[in-house]
């Protein structure tokens, strides 16, 4: 009698329906016909740094910028100690503390654009009336 070995995948345990728990893995095709499996991971937690350093540098309204830069960073530490969850909060905190910034520094250069407008049609008129040119 000869030896038969089995998939433990494909043997039944006793006599129930016992269905294993699969991680969700990508499968793709090379070139070669070789089949890749690789466990597909939950995404990265983004820290937004750059738009964070770009809101401190330039557009700093209210520090906002700085405070998103503040909580881009400790985003960023959480995520390489491991912590996911807090770097997601964090990262959300940055995201919108860069909005405000990004949205008031918008706001404000509209406003000086306004003012610099009206400014320079008034004293245009007022050089008008004053020379008669």
């Amino acid at each position: 009698m000869e030896n038969v070995h089995y998939q433990p995948e494909l043997l039944p345990m006793q006599g129930s329906s016992y269905e294993r728990l699969k991680e969700p893995r990508e499968t793709t095709l090379t070139r070669s016909g070789v089949r890749i499996c690789a466990a597909a991971s939950a995404p990265q937690p983004r820290d937004h740094i750059f738009w964070s350093l770009f809101n401190a540098l330039y557009m700093n309204t209210f520090c906002l910028g700085f405070a998103a830069l503040y909580f881009s960073v400790k985003a960023r530490d959480r995520k390489v100690v491991g912590d996911l969850e807090g770097a997601r909060e964090y990262g959300s905190t940055a995201r919108c503390l860069n909005i405000v910034a990004l949205c008031l520094s918008l706001v404000s250069a509209v406003i000086v654009i306004v003012l610099l407008s009206l400014g320079v049609l008034a004293v245009r008129q007022t050089l008008r009336e004053e020379y008669g040119g």
